[in-house]
Formats: structure tokens, C-alpha cells, sequence
């Protein structure tokens, strides 16, 4: 990892805590491990549960990638997560012209120093009622776009029997395993180039889900949906709270909520919907 001295010993001092907790809640098994490029990197995975972004960032770590979220920017004022959020060089999202500016150069240093940026597309933990992925945002195609940045597709299937999605007490036993598969970057030259208008970010944004979903079908063993769940046509709030089927209202975590709240702004900054 092409990281600063700082950055490399904050990420030591988090993995000597996190990597055996996360032994101790699950087992592991990473597939595809070797297409992550030499480079910097998008890394967009699927969205299931709170737990999900200690998943990813477990198995890039554990493959020499320094793994980086982007963070409402507030965060970074909260006292010592903020210190801990500029140590490890996470990339703060505002909404504002010159904020996203900034977002993108820290970004775009980030992948020159061959990081990799974990962003949820679908901006939030996923409203499907089988935990396939839904509609995403536009906000990792755009960045992908602007900065020539590659996007590698992530699924993992399995962390969601430890810590069900809005659960309150994890699941241990029996022991889970949670399986991870890296997929080839997604060709996205065919919207080189053009305007980043919607139509383009859209069908860039669906080529990306496709890769994901398709990824998770195979660890899954099913088909997915014909159709994408779409929380506006199911008459859902894309982030936030919502009610599950049973009538029970739900809402995000605090990891969710900095996972995925920042790829909505990133839509918002953009002007894109």
C-alpha cells in the first residue's frame, strides 16, 4: 500500500483490532482476489447489512489495498473519528460544488497511491426483500468517469446470518461463513467520452449493478430478479427509514449511514437522480 507512514500505522492499529473479531464472528472464504488491479481502484460491492463495509475492507486489507470509504463530512468533526477518518485518508463528501471538487482530488490521490475507494452504489442497505441488489446511484459511475478510475465489482453473500440487516445483537452460533468474489473491472469505455449526462451515468450505473448482481448469483446459486427493486416504484424512501414486510420500521446504521449516505450526496452535488 502506497500509503503515508501515518496513514500504514493508523491502519496497523485498526486491523490489530478489527481482523481478529472479525476471525472470531465468521468464517472466510475470498474468491477472485487476483483480478484487484496493481493500481488504484472503485471497489463497489453489494449492500446487506451494517457489517458489510468490515467485510470489504477486511478482505482489501488482507490483499495489500488500502481500503477507503467516502464520509459525510460532518464525520470528520466528530472528535477523534475525525482524527481517525484524516489518519486513514477516508474521502469527506459535502454538498457543495467546491466540496465535491475536493472529494474527487482526494480520491484521485488516493488511487495514485494505488488505494482503493469502497463505494455502496446503491447508497444505502439494499430495500430487497431477498437481499438482491437494488436500483443504484449514480455517484460511483461519475467519479469513475471523471477520474479514468476502473471499478472492480465485489459480492459477498453470508455476513447477513451474523448481523441481519437493522439487527440488534449479532449471530455466532452456529458459525457463518462469509464468502467474497471479486470480479473483473467493468468495461465502461463505451460512455468514455461522452457527456455525463443522466442517460449516460444511468446506463453506466446499470452496467456496473449488472456485474454485482451477477456476482452474487453465483454465490447464491439462484436467479436474481427479472427486474431491479426500485424503492421509488414500491413507494420506499431511497435512504432513511422504511417498513419491511410485517410492518416493522427500519433504519440504517451508523456504518451503513457512512458507507452509503455520502454516494447519495455525491448524486445530490451532481444534480443527478
Amino acid at each position: 500500500m502506497k500509503e503515508s507512514a501515518k496513514s500504514r500505522a493508523t491502519f496497523v492499529f485498526i486491523a490489530l483490532v478489527v481482523r481478529p473479531l472479525m476471525t472470531v464472528m465468521m468464517g472466510k472464504k475470498w474468491e477472485g482476489t487476483e483480478k484487484l488491479p496493481a493500481g488504484g481502484f472503485i471497489a463497489a460491492p453489494n449492500h446487506c447489512t451494517e457489517i458489510d463495509p468490515l467485510v470489504v475492507g477486511h478482505m482489501l486489507y488482507n490483499n495489500n489495498r488500502a481500503p477507503h470509504f467516502l464520509a459525510k463530512a460532518a464525520l470528520f468533526n466528530v472528535p477523534g473519528l475525525g482524527w481517525l477518518l484524516r489518519a486513514t485518508k477516508q474521502v469527506p463528501v459535502e454538498r457543495s460544488t467546491g466540496g465535491g471538487n475536493r472529494s474527487l482530488q482526494v480520491a484521485q490521490e488516493i488511487v495514485a497511491e494505488g488505494g482503493a475507494i469502497i463505494i455502496y452504489p446503491e447508497g444505502t442497505l439494499t430495500r430487497d426483500p431477498d437481499l438482491w441488489p437494488m436500483k443504484g446511484h449514480t455517484g460511483a459511475a461519475r467519479l469513475a468517469l471523471e477520474g479514468g478510475i476502473p471499478v472492480v465489482p465485489i459480492a459477498h453473500w453470508g455476513a447477513h446470518e451474523v448481523f441481519p440487516r437493522y439487527a440488534k445483537r449479532f449471530h455466532i452460533f452456529p458459525r457463518k461463513t462469509s464468502r467474497v468474489v471479486v470480479g473483473d473491472p467493468v468495461d465502461l469505455s463505451a460512455y468514455t467520452g461522452r457527456p455525463l449526462d443522466k442517460a449516460t451515468l444511468t446506463a453506466a450505473t446499470e452496467a456496473i449493478m449488472d456485474a454485482v448482481t451477477a456476482l452474487l448469483a453465483g454465490i447464491r446459486n439462484e436467479e436474481p430478479p427479472a427486474e431491479r427493486w426500485d424503492p421509488a416504484k414500491n413507494k420506499q424512501a431511497k435512504h432513511g427509514r422504511f417498513v419491511e414486510r410485517g410492518g416493522r420500521a427500519a433504519g440504517p446504521g451508523p456504518a451503513a449511514e457512512t458507507a452509503g449516505a455520502a454516494d447519495r450526496q455525491a448524486d445530490d452535488e451532481a444534480g443527478a437522480t
